[in-house]
């Protein structure tokens, strides 16, 4: 039975239980393929033959997943409480990952660690965890330099595990951080290209055009680069 149709015919409390016996390594909904129906400040709905699906999204989110009445895929985290059950989605697995991860500190609820998304690409918030840079995560909206801290803290030994960073190790050429680099980076991430590969075709591609190259010069030497 899809979500929308279990979610009338349960309560709360029955949907945390099931979604507790299934466990975080089974989620209920795992993606979404449909189309996009209709879109809100930070909300999506998305018609997967015939039923919609709300889901709540990051900025960035809703601004990759496109027009209304096209295709569109969303990766999604099923959030079940007491008094509510909802589908957060995410246009990439990676974005997910991360979203996971920064609801695990205290204080970062799901409208938090949203508006961390919307503030800060996963390549951003990866390099500002990686550097201790609060000032960075504080940002995003609701976000003061105290939460900042505490999650840079946290994070600051996980951030190599997830992908989306501009760093890399093993000897491989990273991209400087910040700027046009940067945003090329995650712009060949989106292509689908693994960020170390990103990374390394984006440094490579400064080290040729140099360091005063726009974002759409240093993507299309990049993606040469990534590709041969």
């Amino acid at each position: 039975m899809p979500l929308a149709r279990l979610a009338m015919t349960i309560s709360a409390r029955s949907a945390l239980e099931i979604a507790e016996r299934i466990g975080d390594k089974h989620p209920m909904i795992a993606k979404l393929n449909g189309r996009l129906d209709e879109t809100g400040e930070d909300w999506a709905i998305v018609d997967v033959q015939g039923v919609g699906y709300l889901v709540h999204c990051s900025a960035r989110t809703l601004a990759a997943l496109g027009n209304v009445g096209e295709a569109c895929t969303v990766h999604t985290d099923l959030q079940v409480s007491e008094n509510d059950m909802r589908l957060l989605g995410f246009a990439m697995s990676a974005e997910r990952d991360w979203f996971r991860l920064l609801t695990q500190v205290q204080g970062v609820g799901s409208k938090v660690g949203l508006a961390i998304l919307s503030a800060l690409s996963t390549g951003e918030l990866r390099d500002a965890c990686a550097a201790g840079d609060a000032a960075s995560v504080a940002r995003a909206n609701g976000v003061g330099p105290k939460l900042a801290g505490r999650i840079v803290n946290e994070l600051k030994d996980k951030a190599g595990a997830l992908p989306g960073g501009t760093a890399s190790s093993g000897g491989v050429a990273s991209a400087p951080k910040g700027g046009a680099s940067a945003d090329a980076v995650s712009a060949l991430e989106n292509l689908g290209f693994k960020p170390a590969v990103a990374a390394q075709a984006v440094a490579r591609a400064v080290e040729e055009l140099g360091e005063a190259a726009g974002e759409g010069d240093l993507i299309r030497v990049a993606l040469k680069k990534a590709a041969g």
